[in-house]
């Protein structure tokens, strides 16, 4: 071929290779361009109806709480876990997660109408003010509890530090109700508890907050000083657990490894999978691990079983986990509130999901329920992720797993009674021992 016929092939070749990148360029161009048409158009449907509503409904709607419902509305359809925060909900979410907020200091309920007061936290002004549990608190400012919500009655005695609030009181014992002034302090929320069973350090983690790992480190280096050189190991209980903050999460389990992975998380594109790792050092020198889940366990609770489980630093005992195995990711919207958006995935350090699957125990044991909780035994199950209607699809999920979701959530009050922290305590002194097969089994899943 000569010099000339070569040039003028090439430039063929590079004109048919344009006119090819045209194309599918403009077939990407309409196809973008069919998409949006579609959403607009579904878009002028929404305005129509919203239109109509607005229009003809018996009685005139508010136009805040519709938009606010429509789009609540358009997150459920995601999945159970995606939802807008209102401005009030979204302050809520804030003061939860930093663990400290102005108000009273006590644990409350809701008992006939009242409000009844479970325990009041030690150095706080409810303490301080001399109330008691079971107490009954029938009014807050001289205005009656009686039909309001434990919601409603809890953000009433919340409100800014050194204001100050009455409550009412009848007290079991006294004949009349009194009155008892509160003044309002940061309450910070302790989301670690923990004691000395004899040789084993007990530490029940409530929640997972921007204090939990601080308080984490002060209970191990409390319980190392208190119990000594007879320590045989520690007891992390996660039953009834929620879950909380990620970075929390990852924390705490770094607290107990040396190295490797904690978990994965992987969103719809692959560069946003992310993985996160442990750091030299142990806080416990490397003693025993034992971690207890229920049913009620869930999301950063199933992270830090997940990680301890398949670097074989933790022995879980208790029932299979909830199975929140997504992440959400807090998106500020202004003054208008945030969403709340399902944004990814999470995997155990071996890869697993444990979407609508939950973490499954090395040592499966059933809280033993008193007779008289024996004939409502499903009200002590949790409904796991697999049965939320809506959840996101677990890998591999079948029908048998929405059958398999869920477990015993009941928590024995009285320590001595508690089947599977006395297990764990066994383990730990070794007394029992978990069978080899059920481990291989566990780790299998």
């Amino acid at each position: 071929m000569r010099k000339s016929e070569y040039a003028l092939w090439t430039l063929l070749v590079l004109a048919v290779l344009a006119a090819g990148s045209t194309m599918v360029s403009l077939a990407r161009s309409q196809t973008a361009t069919a998409a949006n048409s579609e959403i607009y158009r579904q878009l002028d449907l929404f305005g129509e109806v919203l239109e109509r509503v607005r229009a003809d409904y018996v009685e005139k709607p508010d136009d805040s709480k519709l938009i606010e419902s429509a789009i609540n509305g358009m997150l459920m359809a995601l999945d159970p876990h995606s939802a807008y925060l209102n401005p009030k909900h979204f302050r809520d979410m804030q003061v939860q997660t930093r663990g400290e907020f102005g108000g009273l200091g006590i644990e409350v309920t809701m008992e006939n109408g009242v409000v009844k007061v479970v325990s009041p936290i030690d150095d706080t002004p409810a303490a301080k003010a001399g109330l008691e549990s079971g107490d009954l608190i029938t009014a807050l400012d001289k205005e009656q509890i009686q039909g309001l919500t434990l919601q409603e009655a809890v953000e009433k005695m919340r409100g800014p530090v050194n204001s100050a609030i009455t409550l009412t009181v009848v007290r079991k014992g006294v004949d009349d109700p009194f009155d008892v002034k509160v003044v309002r302090d940061v309450i910070h929320i302790n989301p670690v508890k923990y004691n000395a069973e004899n040789d084993v350090g007990y530490i029940r983690i409530t929640t997972f907050n921007e204090q939990t790992t601080a308080n984490l480190q002060k209970a191990i280096e409390d319980l190392k000083k208190e119990i000594g050189p007879k320590l045989k190991g520690y007891i992390i209980d996660l039953r009834n657990n929620p879950g909380g903050l990620l970075d929390q999460a990852i924390s705490v389990s770094d607290a107990f490894l040396d190295q490797g992975a904690i978990v994965l998380t992987k969103g719809r594109n692959l560069e946003e999978t992310q993985r996160s790792n442990a750091r030299p050092g142990d806080l416990t020198d490397g003693q025993k691990l034992v971690v207890l889940i229920n049913g009620g366990s869930a999301s950063a609770s199933e992270i830090v079983a997940g990680a301890l489980q398949d670097h074989h630093r933790a022995t879980i005992v208790g029932t299979r986990s909830f199975g929140k195995g997504s992440v959400q990711t807090i998106i500020p919207l202004g003054s208008n509130g945030a969403l709340r958006l399902t944004t990814a995935r999470y995997y155990t350090p071996s890869g697993r999901s444990i979407q609508a699957k939950g973490i499954e125990p090395e040592a499966v044991v059933e809280e033993e329920l008193p007779d008289d909780l024996k004939a409502k035994a499903a009200s002590q199950n949790t409904r796991g992720e697999a049965n939320l209607r809506g959840h996101l699809k677990g890998e591999d999920e079948d029908s048998k797993d929405d059958e398999e979701s869920g477990s015993s959530s009941y928590v024995a009050p009285d320590k001595d009674k508690d089947t599977q922290l006395q297990y764990g305590l066994d383990l730990l002194r070794g007394i029992k021992s978990v069978d080899t097969e059920a481990k291989k089994k566990a780790e299998a899943n």
